[in-house]
C-alpha cells in the first residue's frame, strides 16, 4: 500500500517539486496525514503486522514541543530534571564518570557509537534509545506524558525564537553565553560550520548552568578538549552553540520532500542515507544539521545526549523515520547497511534480527525486526501527531 489517496496539496507540491515554491507550509502536514491515513487503512485490512492489542486508536502520542501547554513541557522539564538529580544505575567499574541517572544514558550511546551511526540499525537503535528515555522518565520520575519532538522546520533562520531554545521558563534551556571560538566541524570533519553566538554554558532556562559528566570524546567545536578515556568523570557545564546556518541550510522542505516522497525515498537505504548525511558531498543532512544547529556538546557524535535537547531531536528523526515507514509500507520493515560507522571497518549487512542490548539502561535485549514498527505493541505502542 504505497501513497494512495493523496491529498491535493500533497500533490500540488509534487508537482511543483522542481521549483518547490508551491505548498511549502502544507507539506508536513499532508505527509502527517496521508501516514495517519495509511496506518488506518492497513489496520482496518490486516496487513499491519503487530503483536497485542495495540492499535493506532489507544496509541500514545508523541507531539510537537511546540503545540504542547505551558504545564506539559514543564513536566516534562521537571522529569528530565529528575533524570539528573537522581543516581547512576551502571555499574561503577565499567562506567566510572557516570554520577547520575542521566549519565547512564549518555554512557550508552558513548559506548556503542561505532556501531549504531552510518549503520543498519542506526534507526532501530536511536528508536529504542529514545523508548527506553521515556521510560525511565515515566516510570522513575513520574512523568504521565510521552516524548516530545523539536519540529525542525519552524524558527530555522533563529533558532533562538524557537520555542524549544528560546530561554523560557519551559524551553530546554536557550545559547550558551558568548564565547569566542572558531566554529565547529561537522561530517567526520569535513564540513566547516560557522560559530553561532555562544559556545559557553546554557545561559537561561530551566538548563542554565546545566552540569554533566562525561565527555567530550570528539568535541566538534574549536578548541574544545577530548577526554582520554572515553568513560571518565569529567565534571563541567553542558556548552550550547545555537547555529542558524546549520538548520537554515539543511533542515529544509526540498530536505523532507526528498526522503519521503522524492528521489532518496525509494528504498530505506538511500533514506537514511540522505537523512544521516552526504558527507564527501558537503551534505551534512537533517539529523547531522540538528546535532551541528545545537552546537557545542550536541555536536560531539559519541556524548552528544548530554544535551538534554538530543532526545528531542532523535524524536523528530524517528518521527521521519515513522512518516517514511507508513508511506511506503511493503517496505517498513527493511534494513540496509552494514554493522559498522561507514562500514568502517568493511563488516557483514545488518540483518532484522541482530540484537540491540541497552547494558547500561536496564532494558530488556531487543532486535531490529522488534523496532520495525510503534505500533506492534511489545515493546512499542505510539504515533506521532
Amino acid at each position: 500500500m504505497r501513497l494512495s489517496g493523496l491529498p491535493t496539496a500533497l500533490l500540488a507540491f509534487a508537482g511543483a517539486a522542481q521549483s518547490l515554491a508551491v505548498e511549502k507550509r502544507d507539506l508536513l502536514s499532508d505527509l502527517q496525514n496521508q501516514a495517519l491515513e495509511n496506518l488506518k487503512a492497513a489496520e482496518k485490512n490486516g496487513t499491519l503486522e503487530k503483536r497485542g492489542s495495540c492499535s493506532i486508536f489507544n496509541a500514545s502520542v508523541r507531539k510537537d514541543w511546540a503545540i504542547m501547554s505551558a504545564k506539559e513541557r514543564k513536566a516534562y522539564i521537571s522529569a528530565v530534571q529528575c533524570m539528573f538529580d537522581a543516581p547512576s544505575q551502571s555499574d561503577p567499574t565499567l562506567v566510572p564518570g557516570a554520577k547520575t541517572r542521566y549519565d547512564d544514558f549518555v554512557a550508552q550511546h558513548i559506548n556503542q557509537t561505532l556501531t549504531i551511526h552510518g549503520t543498519g540499525n542506526f534507526l532501530s537503535w536511536h528508536r529504542y534509545f529514545v523508548h527506553g528515555y521515556e521510560k525511565a522518565l515515566r516510570e522513575e520520575c513520574g512523568y504521565k506524558g510521552y516524548q516530545p519532538y523539536w519540529n525542525w522546520f519552524a524558527h530555522t533562520d533563529d533558532l533562538t525564537k524557537h520555542p524549544v531554545f528560546d530561554g523560557s521558563a519551559t524551553s530546554m534551556g536557550g545559547d550558551g553565553e558568548y564565547v569566542k571560538h572558531n566554529g565547529s566541524a561537522g561530517g567526520k570533519g569535513t564540513i566547516a560550520l560557522p560559530s553561532g553566538a555562544g559556545g559557553g554554558c546554557i545561559k537561561d532556562g530551566p538548563f542554565k548552568n546545566l552540569q554533566i559528566n562525561l565527555g567530550p570524546v570528539s568535541p566538534a567545536m574549536a578548541g574544545e578538549v577530548p577526554v582520554k578515556s572515553p568513560l571518565e568523570w569529567n565534571p563541567r557545564c553542558a556548552k550550547r552553540d545555537l547555529t542558524s546556518y546549520a538548520s537554515s541550510t539543511w533542515m529544509t522542505f526540498e530536505n523532507l520532500y526528498n526522503v519521503t516522497l522524492g528521489t532518496a525515498s525509494k528504498n530505506v537505504g538511500r533514506f537514511q542515507d540522505e537523512l544521516q548525511g552526504r558527507f564527501p558531498d558537503g551534505f551534512l543532512g537533517m539529523h547531522g544539521a540538528g546535532h551541528f544547529a545545537i552546537g557545542g556538546d550536541g555536536g560531539d557524535v559519541f556524548s552528544s545526549p548530554n544535551d538534554p535537547a538530543f532526545f528531542l531531536h532523535h524524536a523528530m528523526v524517528d518521527r521521519v523515520w515513522w512518516l517514511w515507514q507508513a508511506l511506503h509500507l511493503d517496505q517498513a520493515k527493511s534494513v540496509a547497511g552494514t554493522i559498522t560507522i561507514f562500514n568502517q571497518p568493511p563488516s557483514r549487512d545488518a540483518r532484522l534480527d541482530d540484537p540491540i542490548e541497552m547494558n547500561y539502561l536496564n532494558l530488556d535485549p531487543t532486535t531490529i525486526e522488534d523496532m520495525m514498527s510503534t505500533l506492534d505493541g511489545e515493546p512499542l505502542c505510539y504515533i506521532y501527531l
